[in-house]
């Protein structure tokens, strides 16, 4: 069972992003809010240059059973890191998903012109980035919950749909009327969810 929660923001990088469902959250362990350098109001870091740098903050973060709870683009980082961190992580939530999969084949709303133009410094290493990790989802045998919204366009329930169907242990919860921020305006909701989940050892 994880005795460590690690919290992955999106690409707008806000760090309290998951603070309403953390609150809210009974499950006992200690709760870790990672941040991504060059996003929101966290500072450039020179030595962070990729995605791969990001992945590489949290597996620093993996050490001891965790559970790795991720929003959007940072659910990539949340799945590489548990690649790489098998014997650590214990469960994985990952909600509304915006890569490592080709999202455009779903008719997802592409996210990228809207953060660029509302956020100048953006590093564009991460709008870039479009690795396909499906190949290696198999791999993955981690309880999974994904959570998603049935008014999301950017990453639409055919998505998590998708994912359900290529996690060896994942199951889909559809939140009615929830967005891309669906973790914050349904936060009672996902917080019950992640509880259960948690408690859950396969």
């Amino acid at each position: 069972m994880p005795s460590k929660l690690l919290f992955l923001p999106g690409a707008s990088g806000n760090t309290r992003f998951w603070l309403p469902v953390a609150n809210l959250l009974t499950y006992p362990a200690e709760k870790v809010y990672l941040k991504w350098p060059g996003l929101g109001s966290t500072p450039l870091d020179p030595k962070v240059n990729s995605i791969h740098d990001l992945v590489d903050l949290v597996v620093a973060e993996i050490d001891q059973p965790v559970a790795l709870i991720a929003q959007s683009m940072g659910c990539v980082m949340a799945i590489q890191a548990t690649l790489e961190k098998l014997d650590l992580v214990t469960h994985l939530v990952l909600a509304v998903t915006s890569g490592g999969m080709d999202l455009e084949s779903f008719g997802a709303q592409d996210w990228r012109p809207l953060i660029l133009a509302a956020n100048p410094s953006f590093p564009r290493w991460l709008s870039e980035y479009d690795e396909d990790l499906t190949p290696q989802f198999h791999k993955i045998k981690v309880p999974s919950l994904l959570l998603w919204g049935d008014a999301d366009p950017i990453s639409p329930v055919s998505v998590g749909q998708r994912l359900a169907a290529l996690l060896p242990h994942a199951k889909l919860h559809i939140v009615s009327g929830g967005d891309h921020n669906l973790a914050m305006s349904d936060a009672k909701e996902v917080a019950l969810l992640i509880d259960t989940h948690l408690a859950k050892s396969t």
